[in-house]
């Protein structure tokens, strides 16, 4: 079975067909880079509009490529998401309009799906259960592949994935979009010292939560205002998390609960409670107290 693949869910227009789910016969991708490296980051907005001006030569290219045409494959698959939605948009109606017209079966596809299925063409002979790690764009997991369709999250970051983070120490430091292959330069001619003698952190004399407020994107809802819930400096597990007002009490005790590090906690009416190893941490109505 030849199936003709498309992807456009960030700044890569991109399509291949593949034989079995295991063999490219052809893989063809117009990058964006160049574009968006000015500006430090995507730009969604120029993103959808490159996708649009793209799609048709590169999906033609690479069924040429292939010697296939769009009445001899079997099936049209796409990422459906996550991704930007405007550029995703522009992929699955592409796919769509293909499939109606010639007459084929749409295949939507998971993107971090997809990241875990390229694994079977990079390794011809792999076979389920094994364990991936996923490092895509602002998704990092450890995922127990039991099945081809069947996963189970072992862990995953609770803030930015790899990619963003060199992305955004890069523009700290001044080296161009994308970062991480600045940073890996960067790094391989840096003098290798010993650490400094102060810690890596201040000390901290207690590891209490901490609340702070600053307005949402304008993108939210308004007159809502998120808490800022973190961790003391210092402490071994500091995180960042953002509670809105009108969350229901049991979600913020589940974060405050992932931040402080503890199992369990108590619940009574309103409030709820997870005990932490220097006090007791309050959740009221999505609102963190100390």
């Amino acid at each position: 079975m030849n199936i003709l693949a498309i992807e456009s869910s960030c700044d890569e227009t991109a399509a291949a067909v593949i034989q079995d789910g295991r063999v490219i016969l052809s893989s063809v991708i117009n990058s964006q880079v160049e574009e968006h490296k000015q500006y430090g980051g995507v730009v969604p907005e120029i993103a959808s509009r490159r996708h649009a001006e793209n799609i048709c030569a590169v999906v033609q290219q690479a069924l040429d490529d292939a010697g296939e045409t769009f009445q001899s494959i079997d099936a049209v698959a796409v990422t459906y998401a996550p991704g930007l939605i405007g550029a995703l948009l522009v992929g699955v109606n592409y796919a769509k309009g293909v499939a109606l017209a010639a007459g084929k079966p749409l295949i939507p596809v998971h993107h971090i799906r997809g990241h875990i299925a390229a694994n079977y063409l990079t390794h011809p002979d792999l076979k389920p259960p094994f364990l991936c790690l996923v490092a895509s764009g602002g998704h990092s997991h450890i995922i127990k592949v039991n099945d081809y369709t069947k996963f189970e999250i072992i862990g995953r970051t609770r803030d930015d994935a790899a990619g963003e983070a060199f992305d955004k120490a890069a523009r700290v430091l001044g080296f161009c979009y994308p970062g991480g292959i600045y940073i890996d330069k960067a790094a391989q001619q840096g003098e290798r010292r010993s650490p400094p003698d102060s810690p890596a952190q201040p000390a901290a004399a207690h590891h209490r939560l901490r609340v702070g407020q600053q307005p949402l994107p304008e993108q939210q809802g308004p007159g809502q205002v998120p808490v800022l819930l973190r961790l003391a400096e210092g402490h071994p597990a500091h995180q960042i998390r953002v509670l809105h007002p009108d969350a229901p009490v049991e979600l913020a005790l589940e974060q405050a609960r992932g931040d402080v590090g503890v199992p369990g906690g108590q619940d009574g009416g309103d409030v709820a409670a997870a005990h932490h190893p220097q006090g007791e941490v309050h959740v009221l109505r999505g609102v963190v107290l100390h």
